[in-house]
């Protein structure tokens, strides 16, 4: 799971233990979570119980975070090692390889889809340099800023970088907010404010609201800001619209990233992403002779107008090394038998991040829970599929992706290359960390609201009697923080959903207890590794849950919708033709 996406471990139990005693409703933007829609449907052929079981779910989930998959970091020998074992299992299950390749021997088939990446190692100047109305500022890296790039450039400098305030950096003319109306940036350095104007500011006439929109995500302003020619831009981090502190920041800055290669070498690109911390963004604007309080309240209102920081300019640079590799997909196919030409996909992701810095003398990061759990589930419901009497009429496509700890680089190359028509893909199933901590009475939708996947969810939940739950913290935005928010913004239905919430053993204070322990002591740590005391199957009820799910669809001749006002309804129309 991207580095951030866990809510600090206070947060986790306090949302627990303050409602105990019922169950949350959803947002007035969403369907009522009661409203149901399996009474019209047919269920789904029972799953095989020894294809999905706790047994199935512990067997591949010891391979997969084993220490001789060294941490499956991208570009090392442990990717190697986990491509190829999962490559082998889903030969032997009997699945198709899932990529036609055309070489100079002709026509070949293989479960590896290549990933071209770059590993760009950037190191920032020590200060970034403020100058303007006759005074200096220096910010320092690490304690007042992080900067990094993706171009693949040896060398990237801003010098004397107008600096110019944004806002919160949006264009969304759905909304009717635009932040940088009127506003040149070219050549320019733009700062703006994390997260959205309805996040932020809680103000539910704005936007989705508390819900974080994608407006909201880091990377749509980096985004935004290089399509409107930015030179560079920084986002003003702030604890509490983040829901990270500066540290997380800090951690997923430093060190080797890895990005998409592109044609172009990322020129497209601003020279110059980053952060700033809030306390020298409120230097940085007093040295602008402006007051950060007053402007920041102006962003979180309708017309605010984008304006200079008072002629200061900015400059700095990154030296960095560059290494081109490619990584791979690993994909394959069970076809249907009476439409295969339409596809259901299950995906996870298989990276981590391998052998590191050393915790309590352990330098392996093994992953089990992030996504050792995911990759199980995908081995269990292929077994589960092959094992099944009937097989499915739609074809059943099995996807685990690289460097989604990286920016959800595998998704995002699939998306954009994908094998299978998107037109013709049906839904993507995703799992990311699912917990080892027993059954659970919830299934916790993330992104609750955004399409009919929803209503299959929620039935194949009734049989395991099991309540819906919408997400309890949306935001986080965390329906835009693993992989199939790559599949949503190309327009492909997306679930992703878990239990986590409420055990059915030991209450939400029990559930909310093991996942504070996970998030402090574990969360992309060495710790996170395979533990014989784990209660599986809590996991398996999930896989089973998408597998009924996954049968469902398969069995019908319709494609499940996005709900109204959802931001990804009309890529699907537009890749459909608009059916």
């Amino acid at each position: 799971m991207v580095l951030s996406r866990l809510l600090p471990a206070s947060l986790l139990l306090g949302l627990s233990l303050t409602s105990c005693q019922t169950r949350p409703v959803a947002t007035a933007a969403a369907p009522a979570p009661t409203a149901t829609a399996e009474t019209t449907t047919v269920p789904a052929p029972a799953v095989p119980a020894e294809a999905i079981s706790a047994a199935s779910i512990s067997k591949y989930l010891q391979a997969v975070s084993s220490d001789s998959m060294l941490g499956r970091k991208p570009f090392t020998t442990g990717e190697e090692r986990i491509t190829t074992y999962l490559a082998a299992q889903f030969a032997k299950l009997g699945l198709k390889p899932g990529v036609v390749e055309m070489n100079y021997s002709g026509v070949t088939n293989s479960f590896f889809q290549s990933v071209p990446l770059v590993e760009i190692t950037g190191t920032p100047s020590s200060t970034l340099q403020i100058k303007g109305k006759g005074q200096a500022l220096s910010l320092q890296y690490k304690t007042d800023f992080v900067a990094f790039t993706q171009r693949e450039q040896a060398e990237v400098k801003v010098t004397n970088s107008p600096l110019v305030f944004a806002g919160y950096g949006v264009v969304a003319p759905e909304y009717g907010w635009n932040d940088y109306a009127g506003l040149d940036v070219k050549g320019k350095t733009v700062v703006v404010l994390v997260n959205d104007p309805g996040n932020a500011s809680q103000d539910s006439t704005l936007f989705k609201g508390r819900a974080m929109t994608y407006y909201g995500r880091w990377t749509y302003k980096y985004e935004e800001a290089a399509r409107h020619g930015a030179a560079g831009v920084l986002i003003v981090h702030d604890t509490k619209p983040a829901a990270y502190p500066w540290s997380v920041v800090l951690s997923g800055a430093i060190g080797p990233k890895l990005r998409a290669q592109t044609e172009n070498k990322g020129a497209d690109k601003c020279a110059l992403e980053g952060w700033l911390t809030l306390d020298a963004a409120k230097k940085l604007f007093q040295a602008a002779g402006l007051s950060y309080d007053k402007l920041y309240a102006a962003a979180n209102t309708k017309g605010f107008k984008p304006r200079p920081l008072g002629g200061l300019t900015l400059t700095g640079s990154i030296q960095n090394k560059l290494l081109r590799k490619t990584s791979r997909n690993v994909l394959a196919v069970l076809p249907g038998t009476t439409r295969p030409n339409e596809y259901i996909i299950y995906s996870a992701h298989w990276d981590h991040f391998g052998v590191g810095k050393a915790i309590a003398g352990d330098s392996i990061y093994n992953g089990a829970v992030d996504d050792g759990t995911g990759l199980a589930s995908l081995l269990s419901i292929a077994e589960a599929f092959q094992q099944a009497k009937q097989k499915p009429e739609r074809s059943i496509v099995f996807l685990a992706v690289t460097a989604e700890e990286q920016g959800l680089l595998g998704s995002a190359y699939y998306a954009q290359h994908p094998p299978f028509p998107l037109n013709k893909t049906v839904a993507d199933l995703n799992m990311d960390m699912l917990w080892p901590y027993g059954p659970m009475k919830d299934l916790t939708v993330i992104g609750y609201g955004q399409s009919e996947l929803e209503d299959y969810a929620r039935a194949a939940a009734k049989a395991q009697d099991r309540y819906l739950l919408p997400d309890q913290t949306p935001e986080t935005g965390m329906f835009y923080r693993s992989d199939h928010f790559n599949f949503a913004h190309v327009g492909v239905p997306s679930l992703y959903a878990s239990g986590g919430f409420e055990s059915r053993t030991g209450g939400k204070a029990t559930i909310a207890q093991h996942r504070q322990n996970y998030t402090t002591n574990m969360y992309h740590k060495p710790a996170d590794q395979f533990d014989p005391s784990w209660n599986l199957t809590g996991i398996a009820q999930d896989a089973q849950l998408y597998f009924r799910v996954g049968q469902r669809l398969a069995s019908e001749t319709t494609f499940p919708k996005w709900r109204e006002g959802s931001e990804f309804k009309g890529a699907r129309e537009k890749s459909t033709g608009g059916k």
